[in-house]
């Protein structure tokens, strides 16, 4: 039986037995990734130590009596080789190999979030169009 690690082709195959006369078939080892808890979002809190920074991820989660969903904070070492965030900057946690005792991701910038993409994404109102066709009459 194969073990997964990020050092095995997810789509080796292995033999195992098949119920039906013992005979082996071949199936893939992984068929797939799952990248559920291998990305995180959160806010750097520190950055006191030297290419680490302290990383607060806060997520939503149903408490067990009262089944009202609460804010749930873990403090997680990222690997900042350039020591180029601040406090307060919003960072995207990899998981990657153990870099030490503590540190097991690699924290990447998130690009600040647009505000008028939303304005971009959506065709122009006519009324727009018109104002512009009248500045360009105006304008010859």
């Amino acid at each position: 039986m194969l073990l997964g690690s990020s050092f095995v082709s997810p789509l080796q195959l292995h033999l195992t037995p098949s119920n039906a006369g013992g005979a082996m078939a071949a199936r893939p080892a992984l068929l797939g990734r799952i990248s559920a808890a291998k990305q995180l979002t959160g806010r750097v809190v520190t950055t006191k130590a030297d290419k680490t920074v302290g990383v607060e991820v806060v997520r939503l989660a149903p408490h067990p009596k009262y089944h009202r969903r609460e804010r749930i904070k873990k403090k997680y070492q990222a690997h900042d080789p350039d020591n180029q965030f601040k406090v307060g900057d919003v960072v995207e946690l990899l998981r990657s190999r153990p870099i030490s005792k503590t540190k097991h991701f690699l924290a990447v910038p998130v690009p600040p979030r647009d505000t008028r993409r939303k304005a971009q994404l959506l065709p122009p109102l006519e009324s727009d169009v018109h104002a512009e066709q009248v500045e360009e009459a105006a304008a010859q």
